[in-house]
């Protein structure tokens, strides 16, 4: 393929995937299916890895975000960001109308729009292309967040039909119900403690380091607001359809509204509705529809004359606390369960509530029989904010967190810093080797196909598995007599265990179940140290110069391999020939030039994305360092370059070198 041939190929590519982007995103109507979408994208960053002189910084392959750190630089608003006035009765409503005809004589209409409950973005487009993207901050500057934007799929890239040359639109991002459910039971799986709610999820996602993790988040996003000189309409909502033509995601439940009943109508509806939503809402926004009003209005000291928040209040319900139960999971950690009387909450029956850890139980000082106050954290998980002291009966017991383990007697413990506590007796304890053994045959670790967690208990309670090793000594007569299970289905699970001797070294060590050794971390660590021996015998030192892991996660590493079972593990998986190193495949244009350098990328650059310098350091034999030390060898610098580095590399007295300069490095 020719330059040319290539230019127009990767054009063809970028239209049909932005178009595909915003079917599936935007319009909820997709057209293809996951697979032909993926092909398109790999299709498109081969040839852009080909044909770097094509790159673009809106091509929708950067959606998939950068592993490398970035520094988030302070930008300030063209436009303040300031919060709403908040209003829980109808009454406040009213007076808030009448504020507003005391101030203008003109007739006017408002808009009703639902509040969305997550952190609020304000989005810069110049010539149809996203430039800038920046949080609410101080409401006078705030976090240039760009690049963790440009990888959320429901916020585009480039802009279709007529729009304004230049213009901001601010809007709220969100993690939708099915993604945080998903994100805290992987987050408990490997020991790190949930999100309280999707909007604490949200905010902390849009602040990683690492963009490539906030693509893996699936964040999604609703714009509400457009701001800008020469807009094409003097109405908020007709500009809010406007914004919707040009690609944007807009609420389809906005609303014009010519009275106040109209508006409380609303208020009702949706009161009860927004339970349905996909995404969490904590009220209803209410604003004067014309932009020009708006603007002769004004502001206070805190917030706009123009618009108010009306908050729905939070349903609570007082049931009975029958008793508490504790649970064990993978890695060990303790959750303790409230087993409440039936009550209907939200528009479900909660018979149970988390209480998370023994400090929420200490903090709510809770009895057994007390009567407690049940709300719905982010309108999905159960909590208890509160007892009902007064009906407290004087003989009832303190509910004490349990000293041994539920499932194995073994004594518990609690380390320094951490919030929850843990049975030690990880080879012998049920829950833990069970637990193990599902997280080792999910789908993200070893992918084996036919087994589950039936399957999983049956084998267990056969006594056929004690630990993930003893699946691969599996035998046909062992599987084919468990219930439900014929020759066909354990020759599968046989087939599918033979295959996944073939699944990568950065897998396979996500399998292994290590505490805090997510799969981000396991790619960090496999790409980093290559082979199990090199993570084995790691000190700690090594391993948190590994980008990313931090101390917590290194001494997690360290006592998991100073345990023998666990190296005796390791010998008998390698025995049964499972892969723990890196395939190392020569590259064409592969050399060591760079070998024994450590380089630091930072900025933006003209011939080459952050990734593709990455990736061609490593091609030398260089090493990546996400932050400088003195055993730094040079800083690659580019445009908008974090001046926390610039500054750190020049008191080190580190070499400041430009993309150019580093590719002469290579000759």
């Amino acid at each position: 393929m020719n330059q040319q041939e290539a230019a127009n190929r990767i054009s063809h590519l970028r239209e049909e995937l932005e178009k595909h982007n915003y079917n599936y995103y935007v319009l909820n109507i997709p057209e293809i299916d996951d697979y032909t979408f993926d092909q398109l994208m790999a299709e498109l960053i081969g040839l852009e890895t080909q044909f770097p002189e094509f790159s673009d910084a809106n091509s929708p392959s950067q959606r998939v975000g950068s592993d490398l750190s970035q520094e988030f630089k302070q930008v300030a608003h063209k436009y303040q960001m300031l919060s709403l006035s908040n209003t829980y009765t109808e009454e406040e409503i009213q007076e808030f109308d009448q504020r507003i005809r005391k101030l203008t004589d003109e007739t006017f209409e408002y808009v009703c729009e639902l509040k969305f409950d997550g952190t609020s973005i304000s989005l810069t487009y110049e010539n149809g292309l996203l430039t800038r993207a920046v949080t609410r901050g101080d409401g006078e500057k705030g976090d240039d967040v760009t690049s963790n934007v440009k990888t959320i799929k429901s916020i585009p890239l480039r802009l279709k039909g007529d729009y304004p040359a230049e213009f901001e639109i601010r809007g709220e991002i969100l993690l939708p119900f099915s993604v945080f459910e998903a994100l805290n039971s992987e987050r408990e799986e490997i020991g790190e403690q949930p999100f309280a709610n999707p909007r604490n999820a949200a905010s902390g996602t849009l602040k990683l380091q690492n963009s490539s993790i906030v693509s893996s988040r699936k964040l999604d996003a609703y714009l509400y607001y457009v701001l800008g000189d020469n807009l094409p309409d003097d109405g908020h909502y007709e500009l809010l359809q406007h914004a919707k033509s040009w690609g944007f995601k807009i609420s389809e439940h906005t609303r014009k509204c010519q009275t106040l009943q109209e508006i409380f109508d609303f208020l009702h509806e949706w009161n009860t509705k927004r339970k349905d939503l996909p995404v969490a809402t904590d009220g209803v926004v209410i604003k004067i529809n014309s932009t020009r009003l708006q603007q002769e209005l004004g502001f206070t000291a805190k917030s706009p004359r123009w618009a108010i928040a009306y908050k729905f209040k939070a349903e609570r319900v007082s049931t009975r606390l029958n008793s508490v139960s504790y649970q064990v999971g993978r890695t060990g950690a303790i959750t303790p369960v409230a087993n409440l009387e039936p009550v209907l909450l939200a528009g479900t029956v909660v018979k149970r509530a988390t209480l998370h850890n023994a400090d929420v139980i200490k903090s709510l000082d809770l009895h057994l029989g007390d009567q407690v106050y049940v709300e719905k954290g982010g309108e999905i998980i159960p909590k208890i904010i509160s007892v009902d002291m007064a009906s407290r009966h004087p003989m009832s017991e303190p509910v004490l967190f349990i000293e041994r383990c539920p499932e194995c007697n073994t004594q518990l413990i609690r380390l320094d810093g951490e919030s929850a506590n843990y049975c030690p007796n990880e080879t012998g304890c049920p829950p833990q080797i069970k637990g193990k053994l599902e997280h080792f045959i999910s789908r993200k670790a070893m992918n084996i196909d036919g087994l589950g967690s039936e399957t999983i208990e049956l084998l267990f309670q056969k006594n056929l598995v004690r630990n993930i090793a003893d699946l691969y000594d599996l035998k046909l007569t062992d599987i084919v007599d468990l219930d439900r299970m014929g020759e066909k289905s354990a020759t599968r699970i046989l087939d599918s265990l033979s295959t996944s001797r073939e699944v990568p070294f950065e897998r396979v060590l996500f399998a292994l179940g290590i505490r805090y050794v997510g799969e981000t971390v396991a790619k960090k660590l496999a790409r980093e140290l290559k082979s199990i021996e090199q993570i084995e015998n790691a000190t700690l030192e090594q391993l948190t110069g590994v980008e990313e892991i931090g101390g917590k996660i290194a001494e997690s590493i360290i006592n998991w391999f100073a345990n023998d079972q666990n190296r005796l593990l390791i010998e008998r998986l390698k025995n049964h020939g499972l892969l723990f190193e890196v395939k190392t495949e020569q590259k064409e244009g592969q050399t060591e030039k760079l070998k024994g350098l450590s380089i630091i990328i930072s900025g933006t650059f003209e011939k080459f994305s952050r990734d593709d310098l990455k990736a061609f350091i490593e091609l030398h034999g260089g090493k990546n360092v996400s932050s400088i030390s003195a055993k730094t060898s040079y800083l690659v610098a580019g445009d908008n370059i974090g001046p926390s580095k610039l500054e750190k590399a020049q008191k080190l007295k580190i070499p400041i070198i430009s993309e150019d300069e580093l590719l002469q490095l290579t000759n």
